[in-house]
């Protein structure tokens, strides 16, 4: 576990390093779409690295943290995707328009909770 923690802090700092240097590029005078585009995806290739060390941290737990841990990611996936639908319809309505950007800490905050009920629930 002290090995993904580790590994999953590298990926964050290097996140943090990309998102840094990409904002900081785009503020300049860049020209053509491609290169724009790839500098603004660049924080994406640590965030796969990041991917990589959470699922190798989950197969790293015994059976029942992964249940729990399997659980909570269920309900964060069902319970987003009702959120974001509810919301899509609501933006029909004139409710205003919200980024993408929105949609992850929903999700994260919905898997934090399903971690919260599986602990008690399993205790």
């Amino acid at each position: 576990m002290k090995r993904g923690f580790l590994l999953l802090l590298i990926g964050l700092a290097a996140y943090v390093a990309a998102l840094f240097i990409s904002n900081k590029l785009l503020s300049g005078n860049i020209e053509g779409g491609l290169t724009r585009t790839l500098i603004s995806l660049a924080p994406m290739l640590p965030a796969l690295f990041i991917c990589g060390a959470i699922v190798k941290s989950i197969r790293g737990l015994d059976e029942l943290q992964r249940k729990l841990q399997f659980e909570a990611l269920a309900l964060a996936f069902a319970g987003t995707a009702l959120i974001t639908f509810s919301y899509g319809f609501l933006e029909g309505s004139g409710f205003p328009k919200l980024s993408m950007f929105v949609v992850w800490p929903i999700m994260a905050t919905l898997w934090v909770a399903g971690v919260l009920v599986g602990r008690v629930r399993y205790g």
